[in-house]
Formats: structure tokens, sequence, C-alpha cells
């Protein structure tokens, strides 16, 4: 698959580097040349280039930049990103005495945001619930058991394409509804680095029920 990576930051080094020995057709985009270039030579991919580069790339785009900065970014890419899925990988927090709380304002998802600012696109929320470091695991696993990434979308193939980049890093693919459902994959980003901040491990925190709960 052709993906085209928004940012040459750790999540598009370490996504882009799974999705890469995974045998995808990656492109590292970015507004300094000389970082997106070192990014894209440590992991092995294909490409590098600008913003523009990468979004007309991939048949997938991550957008793997500053939440605060994903709207306005999207937004100047939207022509490009017209009929291609694009995945949001961001979250945005903000550091309070209680720990990370969402700093969206209590309104609208970045996701949704993103969905706004490129209408014809077609937003994914995925992959920002783990630390950087569990996306350079080879494969993630714990326990033997392969970590499950909860995801939204609402267009079918867009969740076909996710779930084939999820699946192609030996992971399990979680759907969990539309793309109205994205608030709560964030806020349990907030929920869960809290938790991790505190010493916790939040998966104690969700044990496998006894019985499968009604549908």
């Amino acid at each position: 698959m052709r993906i085209g990576i928004l940012g040459a930051g750790g999540m598009a080094a370490a996504l882009g580097g799974a999705w890469t020995v995974a045998g995808h057709d990656v492109v590292i985009g970015g507004r300094n040349q000389g970082r997106a270039e070192q990014t894209a030579r440590r992991i092995g991919a294909a490409g590098h280039g600008s913003l523009v580069n990468a979004a007309g790339h991939g048949d997938v785009i991550l957008v793997a930049v500053p939440a605060a900065e994903a709207p306005q970014l999207v937004g100047s890419l939207a022509g490009s990103l017209a009929g291609r899925t694009v995945i949001d990988c961001t979250n945005s927090l903000v550091p309070t005495s209680d720990g990370p709380m969402l700093n969206t304002g209590g309104t609208t998802p970045v996701a949704r945001q993103l969905a706004g600012a490129a209408p014809d696109a077609h937003v994914v929320k995925a992959f920002n619930l783990c630390h950087v470091s569990i996306w350079t695991l080879r494969p993630p696993t714990f326990e033997g058991v392969p970590l499950a990434v909860p995801y939204c979308a609402d267009h079918a193939e867009a969740a076909a394409a996710t779930e084939t980049l999820i699946s192609s890093i030996g992971c399990t693919p979680a759907p969990c509804g539309g793309l109205e459902r994205a608030a709560y994959l964030e806020a349990t980003a907030a929920l869960a680095i809290g938790l991790w901040w505190a010493g916790q491990q939040p998966r104690t925190a969700f044990p496998l029920p006894a019985e499968a709960p009604p549908r």
C-alpha cells in the first residue's frame, strides 16, 4: 500500500518504520526537508519530500503532526486529500495537576476537526492510544497476545485500508464505530496516559470478562 506521512517526528518514524518493514511504500513529508530525509533514511522509507509530496503519494495518509497544527495543515492540503484515507493518530492533551486533560475545549474531537477541514477525505481515528515506543516492537505483542488497535471510521473502504495497515504489523484491528465515537478514543488516551504517569498499568483496568456481555 502507498502511504504518505505528514510529519517527520517520533510517530512518523515509528509507524512509518513498521509499515516499511511490512512491505508498504512509505514517503515521509515535512516542512523541514532535512529532517524528512533523515527520518526516511533511518526507517528505510521509499522516499521523502514536502508535505504536498506526501499528501499526493499515498492511498493512505497518516497525520503525524502536533494536534494543534493538524486541522489547519489538513485544510491546506484538502484538495490533495480528496478521496484518500486520512488517519489521525494525534492526541490534543494539556498537563494539569490531575493529569492530562483534553485540550479541545470539550467540543469537537481532533478527528472531526480534520474531517471538517477536508470534507472529501475519509478520516479515521487510530493509533493514538500507545506510546511511540510500542510501534517500534516487531510485532507488538504482550503476554503472547497481539496488540489490539481501536479505530473509528465512517467510510467502509477507509476502514478496510486501516485494518490492512493494522494487521500488516502484527496487530489486531478493533473497530469502535463511526467517527462520532472518535471522542471516546481521544478521552481514553487522556485516561491511559494519566494512569501511566501515575505509575499504573491501564490494561489491568480492562480484564477479560468471564462471559461476553450482551450486544
